[in-house]
């Protein structure tokens, strides 16, 4: 059978169309595993920067007012971090408490420390500490609180000091440093108390939006 010159065209137009669906589908699959690679990707560097720069955590409880009051959001950083002297830091547990605990690093390994509860006064390494932070009284515990801070701990107490559960009380005791997940850096969702028919109650206030500066 002669093939003349349009069924030559024909057959060579249905190639060019296959061929050229072919490379579509290619290109399709190649754009669609790029999105995929660069999703898993950006989901990586998300993961690792919340996991070892920074995290939001949620304060719960008037532990540490006036610093931070209950139900304000706050970054707190981890990477590299090392307790020191006035920082606020978030704790996993206590001695006996399980919950993630907001204190203030009163005393770190090897400093001395000496509360005098008749005048409400800190010293560390005979430093009487200027807490301008503070409200209500230092009252004592049930703990011992020992005159020098044990290797890899950290004495702890909540601004609060009247309500605050810390290292006075055998409940929380002195703090493992390795149970320090961070310090709190910027409080991003910030609330004040309004008073209503109920009482006192927290509500947004993004005018005290701030960075929380170690004592």
């Amino acid at each position: 059978m002669k093939i003349d010159d349009q069924m030559y065209e024909d057959i060579f137009a249905e190639e060019d169309v296959t061929e050229h669906v072919t490379l579509n589908k290619s290109e399709a699959t190649a754009t669609v595993l790029d999105w995929a690679g660069s999703l898993f990707a950006a989901l990586v560097v998300v993961l690792l920067v919340m996991t070892f720069l920074f995290r939001v955590i949620d304060v719960d409880g008037t532990s540490m007012e006036s610093t931070l009051i209950d139900s304000d959001k706050v970054i707190i950083t981890n990477l590299f971090y090392t307790p020191h002297n006035g920082d606020v830091v978030v704790i996993s547990h206590g001695e006996e408490y399980e919950k993630p605990l907001v204190k203030r690093v009163i005393a770190t390994e090897g400093q001395t420390l000496r509360i005098d509860f008749d005048t409400q006064q800190v010293y560390v390494d005979g430093v009487l500490l200027d807490e301008t932070y503070i409200q209500g009284n230092t009252i004592p515990g049930d703990a011992e609180i020992p005159e020098v801070i044990p290797e890899g701990k950290v004495f702890v107490m909540g601004d609060n000091r009247t309500v605050s559960l810390d290292s006075r009380y055998h409940e929380i005791g002195l703090i493992n440093v390795t149970d320090i997940i961070g310090k709190a850096q910027l409080v991003i969702i910030p609330h004040s108390y309004e008073n209503t028919e109920f009482g006192a109650v927290p509500k947004l206030d993004f005018s005290k939006i701030r960075y929380i500066y170690s004592d």
